[in-house]
C-alpha cells in the first residue's frame, strides 16, 4: 500500500474522525464537528471525504474533487481539516481506515464521530465490533432517530461500555470499547435530503440532471 499524505498529527493529540460522502456538505456537518471539539476537548476534527458509502447507492455521487472543494469552503475553522486520504489509499471500509491510522499514528487519541442515524445501522458496518474495540466513539444526536438508535443492535451490544455524557471530555483518553451519546444538536439536515431538493430544483428550472459518475 503506497503512503498517503495525512493531515498533521502527533502523539497525544485528540483527533475526531468524521467520515462521510459530504454530498453536499452542510451546516449540520459543521455543527457536529464544533460540538465534538467543544464537548470532547478535541484538538482537531478530520473530515474524511470518502469515495463512497458501501451501504448506499452512490451511482449519482458528485466527483470527489467537487465534494472536497465544497467541504473546504464550509469548514472554515482552524480545528477542522478536510482530507481524502482514504481515496488515495484505496480504502473503502471504516475498519480499514481505523487499522491504517492506528498503525501509522501511534500515540494519537482518535475518536470516531457519527450521527445517531449511523448508530442505528452500525451493526451493518463491516467488522463493526472491531471498530468499536479499536477507538472510542462519540454519537451526536439527530432529529428523529434518537430512540431507535439507542435501542438498536449495536447500541444494545455496547450498552455496558457507554460513558455518561457528563464525562464526555474523558472519552479520547479511555480504552475502547467506550462510547458516549451527545445530546443537544437535533439537526434535521441530511445530505440525502439536500441532494434530492437540489435535483428537484434543477428539473423545475429545466436543467439537465447531474451526470451519473459511472466510474464508481
Amino acid at each position: 500500500m503506497r503512503p498517503a499524505i495525512l493531515p498533521p498529527h502527533a502523539p497525544g493529540l485528540r483527533i475526531g474522525l468524521f467520515g462521510g460522502t459530504f454530498d453536499p456538505p452542510h451546516e449540520a456537518h459543521l455543527s457536529v464537528a464544533l460540538m465534538a471539539i467543544r464537548r470532547l476537548g478535541l484538538d482537531f476534527v478530520w473530515w474524511l471525504v470518502t469515495p463512497g458509502n458501501p451501504l448506499k447507492d452512490t451511482s449519482a455521487l458528485a466527483p470527489l474533487a467537487e465534494r472536497l472543494a465544497a467541504a473546504r469552503r464550509l469548514a472554515r475553522h482552524p480545528g477542522i481539516i478536510v482530507t481524502s486520504f482514504e481515496a488515495d489509499l484505496g480504502l473503502r471500509y471504516t475498519h480499514e481506515t481505523v487499522r491504517y491510522l492506528r498503525a501509522r499514528c501511534p500515540g494519537v487519541r482518535f475518536v470516531w464521530l457519527m450521527g445517531a442515524d449511523n448508530l442505528a445501522s452500525f451493526h451493518r458496518w463491516r467488522q463493526w465490533r472491531h471498530i468499536a474495540g479499536s477507538l472510542p466513539i462519540a454519537v451526536v444526536d439527530r432529529a428523529g432517530p434518537s430512540l431507535s438508535a439507542t435501542a438498536g443492535r449495536a447500541a444494545t451490544a455496547l450498552a455496558r461500555f457507554r460513558v455518561p455524557e457528563s464525562a464526555a471530555r474523558t472519552l479520547p483518553g479511555r480504552r475502547p470499547p467506550a462510547w458516549v451519546y451527545l445530546h443537544g444538536l437535533k439537526s434535521p439536515l441530511s445530505s440525502t435530503a439536500l441532494r434530492t431538493r437540489q435535483e428537484s430544483l434543477r428539473i423545475r428550472q429545466g436543467s439537465q440532471p447531474r451526470r451519473l459518475d459511472t466510474g464508481r
